[in-house]
């Protein structure tokens, strides 16, 4: 369909002369996700909330209206009464595993283990053992801990409030401070990572879905679960405010 929302995002692509990869690279959406866009095919996506958010994204990124198609897209595409439920997308391997090796995961541990107590041990007796009552330092030369430590106190160190992220699944995230500054540019968080702490006078926030933890000062704050795009806008009291579709930030 020459006037579909594909089309006319793949339209936009080619005035620019913008290849796949480099609009992958700007707005970190998969390739993949991009030409099932370009070519309609819904099916290929996550599910209806993940497919409005990247046609936001990539529709802003080229100049487009994005609100604009993710309501052509929710009117025209998306199954009526119902959306359809997010799917999982293949996670990137981080190992690689020798299957011709025939030696088994579970035998490796044991080996492992016993391989980093012999390091301690190591840098323990050439060292002295501590005995000089001398603090551990790290390799960096600064004692254990400090680094972390120093990291926490220049974030409280700023006004306002902290907030950080943890992801119960792979969830499209777009967070804001106070100056509107990108701290998650309309990335994909996997299940289980987490962005922050950050620390600003004020954050908005708007999320593929309700897949996410969201610790306030610390705290978590009640979000209701959803498979539908969310919003939030966290004041400099820490005070969580829901935020309608046209208020949310989009991380152009």
């Amino acid at each position: 369909m020459d006037n579909g929302i594909g089309a006319t995002l793949r339209k936009a692509r080619n005035r620019r002369k913008v290849e796949l990869s480099e609009v992958e690279a700007a707005i970190k959406i998969r390739v993949r996700y991009l030409q099932a866009i370009e070519n309609d095919e819904w099916d290929a996506l996550p599910g209806d909330a993940y497919a409005r958010g990247f046609i936001r994204t990539y529709a802003y990124y080229l100049g487009l209206d994005g609100e604009r198609l993710a309501d052509d897209y929710r009117h025209t595409v998306a199954p009526l009464g119902a959306e359809r439920a997010p799917k999982r997308v293949e996670p990137v391997p981080t190992t690689v595993r020798d299957e011709g090796s025939g030696v088994s995961g579970r035998l490796l541990i044991p080996v492992v283990c016993i391989a980093m107590v012999a390091v301690v041990v190591a840098i323990a007796l050439a060292s002295g053992g501590g005995g000089d009552g001398s603090s551990s330092t790290t390799l960096s030369g600064q004692p254990k801990g400090q680094e972390a430590r120093s990291e926490r106190e220049s974030v409280a160190a700023k006004p306002g409030v902290t907030m950080r992220l943890v992801a119960s699944a792979e969830v499209w995230t777009c967070l804001l401070d106070a100056d509107s500054k990108a701290l998650v540019d309309g990335e994909i968080l996997a299940e289980g990572s987490e962005a922050g702490p950050f620390r600003s006078e004020g954050f908005e926030l708007a999320l593929g879905n309700g897949s996410a933890k969201i610790l306030i000062d610390g705290k978590p704050a009640a979000i209701p679960p959803s498979s539908s795009p969310v919003g939030y806008r966290i004041d400099g009291k820490g005070e969580l405010i829901a935020l309608e579709e046209g208020e949310r930030p989009d991380c152009e």
